[in-house]
């Protein structure tokens, strides 16, 4: 029996209730629009369950005292979280990629100083 989009209620053979997962594969997504924070969504198997994740975690009751996957559930999730936002920080940095770490101090320090060059200009302007 499904409780919800992610979560199912099971009975063992002594009558014992208790509720697992429906399936730990679900997909993160992280998208940026406005502000500062990315935003995050849930898919599992191209559907939205981004309301029923936040609803799970999110309840009065904690999940892990009544679901008994729950602890591997988020380890799960929150590792794809991370890897999600990573990516697309990644996807929005003007950082060059493929790079050794010499030269991406070099690019920084040229990106830093192509930044402050109004600054310089300014200063040398009104001097």
């Amino acid at each position: 029996m499904a409780v919800s989009d992610i979560v199912s209620q099971y009975e063992d053979e002594h009558g014992q209730v208790y509720y697992k997962m429906k399936s730990h594969d679900i997909q993160v997504k992280a998208t940026q629009n406005t502000g500062l924070a990315p935003v995050i969504t849930y898919w599992m198997n191209d559907k939205d369950i981004t309301d029923s994740i936040r609803n799970l975690r999110f309840s009065p009751r904690p999940p892990s005292s009544y679901i008994q996957d729950y602890e591997e559930f988020q380890a799960m999730l929150y590792s794809k979280e991370q890897r999600a936002i990573n990516m697309l920080y990644e996807q929005m940095s003007i950082k060059p990629k493929n790079m050794s770490s010499g030269k991406q101090v070099l690019w920084s320090f040229f990106v830093i100083m192509l930044a402050m060059l109004p600054l310089f200009i300014a200063i040398w302007w009104f001097k």
